[in-house]
Protein backbone atom coordinates (compact mmCIF):
# COMPACT_ATOMS: atom_id res chain seq x y z
CA UNK A 1 0.00 0.00 0.00
CA UNK A 2 1.27 3.85 -0.67
CA UNK A 3 2.90 5.41 2.06
CA UNK A 4 0.82 8.47 3.00
CA UNK A 5 2.08 10.44 5.78
CA UNK A 6 -1.61 11.73 6.66
CA UNK A 7 -3.57 9.74 9.25
CA UNK A 8 -7.28 9.08 9.83
CA UNK A 9 -6.82 8.75 13.50
CA UNK A 10 -3.42 9.50 14.82
CA UNK A 11 -2.86 6.04 16.26
CA UNK A 12 0.09 4.99 16.41
CA UNK A 13 -0.58 1.36 14.75
CA UNK A 14 -1.45 3.63 11.65
CA UNK A 15 1.77 5.97 11.42
CA UNK A 16 3.76 2.31 11.46
CA UNK A 17 1.73 1.12 8.63
CA UNK A 18 1.57 4.36 6.66
CA UNK A 19 5.44 4.69 7.27
CA UNK A 20 6.03 0.98 5.35
CA UNK A 21 7.17 -0.08 8.35
CA UNK A 22 6.53 -3.62 8.82
CA UNK A 23 3.72 -3.85 11.54
CA UNK A 24 3.47 -6.31 15.08
CA UNK A 25 0.04 -6.17 16.29
CA UNK A 26 -0.43 -8.82 19.62
CA UNK A 27 -3.89 -10.08 21.11
CA UNK A 28 -4.61 -9.30 25.39
CA UNK A 29 -7.54 -11.17 26.60
CA UNK A 30 -9.00 -9.69 29.52
CA UNK A 31 -9.42 -11.67 32.60
CA UNK A 32 -13.09 -13.54 34.12
CA UNK A 33 -12.79 -10.57 36.66
CA UNK A 34 -12.50 -7.08 37.72
CA UNK A 35 -8.99 -7.30 39.20
CA UNK A 36 -7.44 -4.83 36.88
CA UNK A 37 -3.87 -5.87 38.17
CA UNK A 38 -4.24 -8.75 35.62
CA UNK A 39 -4.53 -6.20 32.25
CA UNK A 40 -1.99 -4.09 34.32
CA UNK A 41 0.48 -7.56 34.60
CA UNK A 42 -0.03 -8.73 30.77
CA UNK A 43 0.71 -4.86 29.32
CA UNK A 44 3.85 -4.53 31.52
CA UNK A 45 5.06 -8.59 29.64
CA UNK A 46 3.97 -7.09 26.42
CA UNK A 47 5.01 -3.85 25.88
CA UNK A 48 7.76 -2.86 23.40
CA UNK A 49 6.93 -6.20 21.54
CA UNK A 50 4.02 -5.19 19.38
CA UNK A 51 2.48 -1.33 17.73
CA UNK A 52 -1.03 -2.62 19.21
CA UNK A 53 -2.83 -4.83 20.92
CA UNK A 54 -6.27 -6.12 20.27
CA UNK A 55 -8.23 -6.34 23.58
CA UNK A 56 -10.31 -9.26 22.85
CA UNK A 57 -14.43 -8.86 23.29
CA UNK A 58 -15.54 -11.53 25.66
CA UNK A 59 -13.96 -13.84 22.86
CA UNK A 60 -15.48 -17.51 22.42
CA UNK A 61 -18.59 -15.43 23.93
CA UNK A 62 -17.27 -16.08 27.27
CA UNK A 63 -17.92 -13.41 29.92
CA UNK A 64 -14.63 -11.57 30.74
CA UNK A 65 -14.40 -7.70 31.42
CA UNK A 66 -15.13 -4.95 28.93
CA UNK A 67 -12.66 -4.64 26.19
CA UNK A 68 -13.44 -1.03 26.35
CA UNK A 69 -12.75 -0.96 30.45
CA UNK A 70 -9.63 -2.95 29.96
CA UNK A 71 -8.09 -0.77 26.68
CA UNK A 72 -8.45 2.37 28.91
CA UNK A 73 -5.97 0.05 31.72
CA UNK A 74 -3.64 -0.51 28.61
CA UNK A 75 -3.52 2.74 27.90
CA UNK A 76 -2.63 3.72 31.63
CA UNK A 77 0.35 0.93 31.04
CA UNK A 78 1.64 3.14 28.02
CA UNK A 79 0.95 0.52 25.29
CA UNK A 80 -1.99 1.00 22.45
CA UNK A 81 -5.13 -0.98 22.27
CA UNK A 82 -6.75 -2.35 19.28
CA UNK A 83 -10.58 -2.47 21.14
CA UNK A 84 -12.52 -4.94 19.79
CA UNK A 85 -16.27 -5.12 19.16
CA UNK A 86 -18.99 -7.48 18.53
CA UNK A 87 -21.94 -7.10 17.17
CA UNK A 88 -23.44 -10.20 19.66
CA UNK A 89 -24.33 -8.48 22.40
CA UNK A 90 -25.61 -4.70 21.28
CA UNK A 91 -27.82 -3.26 18.97
CA UNK A 92 -26.92 -0.13 16.53
CA UNK A 93 -27.54 2.22 19.39
CA UNK A 94 -25.57 0.45 22.29
CA UNK A 95 -23.02 0.18 19.94
CA UNK A 96 -22.62 3.54 18.65
CA UNK A 97 -22.48 4.31 22.36
CA UNK A 98 -19.83 2.72 23.35
CA UNK A 99 -17.78 3.54 20.20
CA UNK A 100 -17.83 7.13 21.49
CA UNK A 101 -17.15 5.95 25.06
CA UNK A 102 -14.18 4.64 23.66
CA UNK A 103 -13.08 7.17 21.33
CA UNK A 104 -13.71 9.76 24.73
CA UNK A 105 -11.48 7.12 27.09
CA UNK A 106 -8.67 7.68 24.56
CA UNK A 107 -9.13 4.50 22.29
CA UNK A 108 -7.92 5.20 18.53
CA UNK A 109 -8.21 2.02 16.78
CA UNK A 110 -11.60 -0.86 16.76
CA UNK A 111 -11.26 -3.96 15.00
CA UNK A 112 -15.23 -4.59 14.17
CA UNK A 113 -16.45 -8.17 14.44
CA UNK A 114 -19.69 -10.31 14.42
CA UNK A 115 -18.64 -12.30 17.17
CA UNK A 116 -18.86 -16.15 18.15
CA UNK A 117 -21.99 -17.16 18.57
CA UNK A 118 -23.30 -17.12 22.20
CA UNK A 119 -23.78 -20.83 22.14
CA UNK A 120 -19.94 -21.72 22.42
CA UNK A 121 -19.90 -19.22 25.33
CA UNK A 122 -20.70 -19.96 28.75
CA UNK A 123 -24.57 -18.35 28.33
CA UNK A 124 -25.84 -20.54 26.06
CA UNK A 125 -29.22 -19.26 27.09
CA UNK A 126 -28.95 -15.81 26.07
CA UNK A 127 -30.18 -13.64 23.64
CA UNK A 128 -27.92 -13.04 20.46
CA UNK A 129 -28.74 -9.24 18.95
CA UNK A 130 -26.53 -9.15 15.60
CA UNK A 131 -28.65 -5.91 15.08
CA UNK A 132 -25.89 -5.69 12.12
CA UNK A 133 -23.00 -7.85 11.20
CA UNK A 134 -19.49 -6.85 10.70
CA UNK A 135 -19.62 -4.90 7.42
CA UNK A 136 -22.11 -3.20 8.35
CA UNK A 137 -20.16 -1.89 11.68
CA UNK A 138 -17.49 -1.27 9.58
CA UNK A 139 -19.76 1.35 7.79
CA UNK A 140 -20.99 2.98 10.87
CA UNK A 141 -17.67 3.74 12.32
CA UNK A 142 -16.46 5.18 8.83
CA UNK A 143 -19.41 7.24 8.85
CA UNK A 144 -19.26 8.33 12.32
CA UNK A 145 -15.81 9.21 11.45
CA UNK A 146 -16.09 10.95 8.16
CA UNK A 147 -19.62 12.33 7.59
CA UNK A 148 -19.81 12.90 11.44
CA UNK A 149 -23.42 11.09 11.23
CA UNK A 150 -24.95 8.60 13.47
CA UNK A 151 -26.16 5.22 11.55
CA UNK A 152 -30.13 7.29 11.84
CA UNK A 153 -28.39 9.80 9.35
CA UNK A 154 -28.64 12.75 12.28
CA UNK A 155 -26.10 14.66 12.22
CA UNK A 156 -23.38 14.31 14.98
CA UNK A 157 -22.79 17.97 16.68
CA UNK A 158 -19.81 17.16 18.88
CA UNK A 159 -16.43 15.74 18.69
CA UNK A 160 -16.13 12.56 16.19
CA UNK A 161 -14.36 8.87 17.43
CA UNK A 162 -11.40 9.50 15.12
CA UNK A 163 -10.56 5.32 14.76
CA UNK A 164 -8.54 3.81 12.82
CA UNK A 165 -10.81 0.74 11.45
CA UNK A 166 -9.69 -2.73 11.49
CA UNK A 167 -12.11 -5.98 10.39
CA UNK A 168 -10.78 -9.52 10.21
CA UNK A 169 -10.95 -11.74 7.64
CA UNK A 170 -10.64 -15.45 7.32
CA UNK A 171 -8.76 -17.01 4.18
CA UNK A 172 -9.36 -20.59 4.88
CA UNK A 173 -13.69 -20.47 5.65
CA UNK A 174 -15.93 -22.09 2.52
CA UNK A 175 -16.08 -21.16 -0.33
CA UNK A 176 -12.60 -20.09 -0.70
CA UNK A 177 -13.35 -18.76 -4.06
CA UNK A 178 -15.89 -16.06 -2.29
CA UNK A 179 -12.86 -15.00 0.41
CA UNK A 180 -10.95 -12.46 -1.26
CA UNK A 181 -14.92 -10.78 -2.45
CA UNK A 182 -15.75 -10.79 1.11
CA UNK A 183 -12.37 -9.01 2.00
CA UNK A 184 -13.06 -6.21 -0.66
CA UNK A 185 -17.07 -5.66 0.70
CA UNK A 186 -15.09 -5.08 3.67
CA UNK A 187 -12.45 -2.60 2.71
CA UNK A 188 -15.49 -0.92 0.69
CA UNK A 189 -17.46 -0.16 3.89
CA UNK A 190 -14.39 1.47 5.18
CA UNK A 191 -11.84 -1.21 6.82
CA UNK A 192 -8.07 0.12 6.94
CA UNK A 193 -6.63 -2.72 8.38
CA UNK A 194 -7.52 -6.29 8.07
CA UNK A 195 -6.11 -9.11 10.67
CA UNK A 196 -6.72 -12.94 9.13
CA UNK A 197 -7.40 -15.51 10.24
CA UNK A 198 -4.73 -17.79 12.25
CA UNK A 199 -2.26 -18.90 9.48
CA UNK A 200 -1.27 -22.53 9.35
CA UNK A 201 -2.03 -23.82 5.98
CA UNK A 202 0.65 -21.65 4.50
CA UNK A 203 -0.05 -22.34 0.79
CA UNK A 204 -3.32 -21.73 0.82
CA UNK A 205 -2.94 -18.70 2.45
CA UNK A 206 -0.32 -17.87 -0.43
CA UNK A 207 -3.27 -18.67 -2.81
CA UNK A 208 -5.12 -16.45 -1.30
CA UNK A 209 -2.71 -13.69 -1.22
CA UNK A 210 -2.24 -14.16 -5.03
CA UNK A 211 -6.06 -13.22 -5.33
CA UNK A 212 -5.69 -10.36 -2.97
CA UNK A 213 -3.37 -8.46 -5.04
CA UNK A 214 -4.63 -9.60 -8.51
CA UNK A 215 -7.67 -7.68 -7.00
CA UNK A 216 -5.59 -5.16 -6.18
CA UNK A 217 -6.97 -5.38 -2.32
CA UNK A 218 -3.54 -4.80 -0.78
CA UNK A 219 -3.36 -1.35 -1.90
CA UNK A 220 -6.63 -0.21 -0.18
CA UNK A 221 -6.18 -1.76 2.79
CA UNK A 222 -3.01 -2.89 5.37
CA UNK A 223 -3.51 -6.79 5.52
CA UNK A 224 -1.80 -8.03 9.14
CA UNK A 225 -1.50 -12.10 8.77
CA UNK A 226 -2.74 -13.70 11.48
CA UNK A 227 -0.76 -16.37 13.98
CA UNK A 228 -0.35 -18.14 16.68
CA UNK A 229 2.06 -20.67 18.76
CA UNK A 230 0.72 -23.64 19.52
CA UNK A 231 0.86 -25.19 23.01
CA UNK A 232 0.44 -28.55 22.91
CA UNK A 233 -0.52 -31.86 19.94
CA UNK A 234 -3.89 -31.62 22.05
CA UNK A 235 -4.54 -27.99 21.20
CA UNK A 236 -3.34 -28.78 17.55
CA UNK A 237 -5.88 -31.81 17.29
CA UNK A 238 -8.73 -29.35 18.94
CA UNK A 239 -7.88 -26.53 16.71
CA UNK A 240 -8.21 -28.45 13.48
CA UNK A 241 -11.21 -30.42 14.33
CA UNK A 242 -13.63 -28.11 16.67
CA UNK A 243 -12.55 -24.37 15.40
CA UNK A 244 -14.92 -23.61 12.80
CA UNK A 245 -12.63 -22.41 9.90
CA UNK A 246 -9.28 -23.18 11.19
CA UNK A 247 -6.76 -25.03 8.84
CA UNK A 248 -4.49 -27.06 10.61
CA UNK A 249 -2.56 -29.60 7.99
CA UNK A 250 -1.56 -33.12 9.10
CA UNK A 251 1.98 -32.59 8.64
CA UNK A 252 1.37 -29.70 11.45
CA UNK A 253 -0.48 -32.20 13.97
CA UNK A 254 2.58 -34.22 13.29
CA UNK A 255 4.71 -31.97 14.31
CA UNK A 256 3.22 -31.72 17.29
CA UNK A 257 3.15 -35.41 18.03
CA UNK A 258 6.47 -36.09 18.06
CA UNK A 259 7.49 -33.40 20.12
CA UNK A 260 4.96 -34.25 22.66
CA UNK A 261 6.85 -37.45 23.01
CA UNK A 262 10.19 -35.80 24.02
CA UNK A 263 8.20 -33.01 25.97
CA UNK A 264 9.09 -30.43 23.75
CA UNK A 265 5.33 -29.36 22.62
CA UNK A 266 5.60 -25.49 23.31
CA UNK A 267 9.13 -25.09 21.87
CA UNK A 268 7.85 -26.87 18.86
CA UNK A 269 4.71 -24.97 18.58
CA UNK A 270 7.08 -21.53 18.67
CA UNK A 271 9.52 -22.95 16.02
CA UNK A 272 6.30 -23.57 13.80
CA UNK A 273 5.04 -19.79 14.41
CA UNK A 274 8.40 -18.28 13.71
CA UNK A 275 8.44 -20.40 10.36
CA UNK A 276 5.01 -18.90 9.35
CA UNK A 277 6.36 -15.38 9.60
CA UNK A 278 8.82 -15.45 7.77
CA UNK A 279 6.95 -17.12 4.90
CA UNK A 280 4.22 -14.86 5.04
CA UNK A 281 6.58 -11.43 5.57
CA UNK A 282 8.28 -12.68 2.08
CA UNK A 283 4.87 -12.27 0.21
CA UNK A 284 3.70 -9.38 -1.07
CA UNK A 285 0.12 -7.35 -0.31
CA UNK A 286 1.55 -8.36 3.73
CA UNK A 287 2.01 -5.63 5.43
CA UNK A 288 2.58 -7.39 9.13
CA UNK A 289 1.60 -9.54 11.82
CA UNK A 290 -1.13 -10.44 14.25
CA UNK A 291 0.08 -13.12 17.03
CA UNK A 292 -3.18 -14.56 18.70
CA UNK A 293 -1.13 -16.05 21.83
CA UNK A 294 -4.22 -16.74 23.79
CA UNK A 295 -3.99 -17.15 27.01
CA UNK A 296 0.03 -17.64 26.11
CA UNK A 297 0.90 -13.75 26.39
CA UNK A 298 4.25 -14.89 27.42
CA UNK A 299 5.42 -16.22 24.04
CA UNK A 300 4.93 -13.00 22.47
CA UNK A 301 8.44 -11.31 23.67
CA UNK A 302 10.47 -14.73 22.89
CA UNK A 303 8.65 -14.79 18.85
CA UNK A 304 8.76 -11.08 18.32
CA UNK A 305 12.52 -11.24 19.09
CA UNK A 306 13.47 -14.50 17.36
CA UNK A 307 11.36 -13.25 14.41
CA UNK A 308 14.00 -9.97 14.11
CA UNK A 309 10.72 -8.16 14.58
CA UNK A 310 12.77 -6.22 17.72
CA UNK A 311 13.04 -3.29 18.59
CA UNK A 312 9.79 -2.00 17.57
CA UNK A 313 10.31 0.99 15.57
CA UNK A 314 9.38 4.52 17.36
CA UNK A 315 7.85 7.00 15.77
Amino acid sequence: MENNPHTKSDSHLERILRSGQFAVTAELGPPRGADRSVIEKKAEMLKGYGDAFNITDCQTSVVRMSSIAAGRIVIDAGIEPIIQMTCRDRNRIAMQSDLLGAAALGAKNVLCLTGDHQKFGDHPMAKGVFDLDSIQLIQMVKVLRDDKKFQCGQELKDCEPRFFIGAAENPFADPFQFRAIRLAKKIAAGADFIQTQIIYNVEKFRKWMKIVVDMGLHEKTFILAGVAPLKSKGMARHMKHNVPGMDVPEKIIDRMTAAAEVKKGKEEGIKICLEVIEQVRGMKGVAGVHIMAVEWEEAVSEIVQRARLYPRPTL
